[in-house]
């Protein structure tokens, strides 16, 4: 399945030199597309109208726009949590309550310890706004680094041409993003080392090896976007998550349905489904065998019945064809002559009716006129002939009987 990895460029900050709106959406986007989401099909950077579709997209923070703090989760119901969070953090905060979007660590459980992420919420807010204004309807919105993914550090340049590269620091006990100038990042690193995962951009590489004293790994933007797109986080909650679950719920389903680890899965569904056409196609087939053996008997007895019949077409149809015509040959009345009508009617007229006065023929259908029935009368007459498979109607002062199909005398 393809994805797409939109890195969302770093929220510009006001300072004495830059006066830019803090909310203003990027006019383009870096992007990387990945048919598997292992490895890179293409990369570039474009406006939001022309990003190239995939099954699955994705938004990604550079590491200075998410801040962490590890907290007690509140035991509050859904709709209160957010609020629940911002009472916790009040304190730890910068910005107003309402400047503040805030998402849970994946699995996060109530009442126990946990790392919430915190972002500016009008500026995410008008950049999905101006993604999903060009069709692009974000999945989910991951950080660069987390704590709790790994004891990781991967070193890059702010802007080109930076003589000291910036640290994306991230461990069990948190993530940060701090400036190699100084001495704080050298302060925050793990006492222990050994275990960490260092990497950086081949512009910092070089900086990044004299800095920290050992080889470094180096790692491109887009490789380690795709990285970050393997996360279990997503940033989209509370007011910020898409309002259409049901759709996204089944897209994300089907995403996992299509992943290399459900391999297994599609492989035991495709097998069913090919079981289960193989058994219906043995049943039709069996099915039609018996239908063209019950035609072949039809065909058997028709002939024998009825030896001057050559061609058969329809044997049903010929049989009562040919059958009428013995019985017309050899003087019997049929089911729907006027002499078993008029027998019928006369075995079912109605108590205290004298006889009809006028009727009228046609081959099936007797007509007769009964101006003075009601419908006691009509009800009788039609409760006698049905169980003889007769069919009675009234209208107009006539009543009309005829054979109802299949019934026989």
């Amino acid at each position: 399945m393809s994805v797409l990895v939109i890195q969302i460029p770093p929220r510009a900050r006001i300072t004495s030199r830059n006066a830019e709106p803090v909310a203003k959406p990027p006019p383009e986007f870096d992007y990387v597309l990945s048919s598997d989401g292992l490895t890179v099909a293409s990369s570039g950077r474009c406006a939001s109208a022309l990003l190239p579709r995939a099954d699955s997209l994705l938004a990604l923070l550079s590491d200075a726009d998410v801040g962490w703090h590890r907290v007690a989760v509140p035991k509050a119901p859904a709709a209160k949590l957010r609020a629940a969070l911002a009472g916790t953090l009040e304190e730890a905060l910068l910005d107003d309550d309402e400047a503040v979007h805030f998402a849970l660590a994946p699995q996060a459980t109530p009442g126990q310890t946990g790392w919430v992420a915190t972002m500016h919420k009008p500026w995410l807010s008008a950049v999905l706004t101006e993604l999903e204004a060009a069709g692009r309807v974000v999945d989910r919105v991951l950080p660069s680094s987390a704590p709790g993914d790994g004891a990781s550090g991967h070193f890059f340049l702010e802007s080109p041409g930076d003589a000291n590269p910036m640290l994306a620091l991230a461990h069990a006990e948190g993530a940060a993003c701090l400036r190699t100038g100084g001495s704080l990042a050298r302060t925050l690193l793990p006492a222990d080392t050994s275990a960490m995962r260092w990497t950086a951009s081949p512009a910092a590489s070089g900086a990044a090896e004299r800095w920290l004293g050992v080889p470094v790994n180096v790692l491109g933007d887009a490789e380690r976007a795709l990285q970050a797109a393997r996360s279990l986080w997503n940033l989209r909650q509370f007011d910020l998550a898409p309002r259409h679950r049901g759709t996204l719920a089944l897209r994300e389903a089907l995403r996992r349905l299509l992943s290399p680890a459900w391999r297994p899965v599609r492989f035991a569904l495709i097998g069913l489904v090919a079981v289960q056409l193989l058994g219906l196609n043995i049943y039709a087939f069996r099915q039609q065998g018996a239908i063209d053996a019950k035609r072949a008997e039809m065909v058997a007895l028709l002939r024998s019945a009825h030896p001057g019949v050559r061609a058969v077409i329809d044997p049903a149809q010929q049989m009562r064809r040919e059958t009428e015509n013995l019985r017309a040959a050899a003087g019997r009345a049929g089911d729907g002559d006027l002499e078993v009508l008029l027998g019928a009617a006369a075995a079912a007229w109605p108590d205290g009716q004298g006889p009809v006065q006028t009727l009228r023929f046609e081959p099936g259908k007797l007509t007769l006129m009964a101006p003075g029935w009601g419908e006691p009368q009509v009800a009788q007459f039609r409760e006698r002939l049905r169980p003889a498979g007769f069919a009675v109607e009234m209208a107009e002062g006539k009543v009309t009987l005829s054979r109802t199909p299949g019934g026989t005398v």
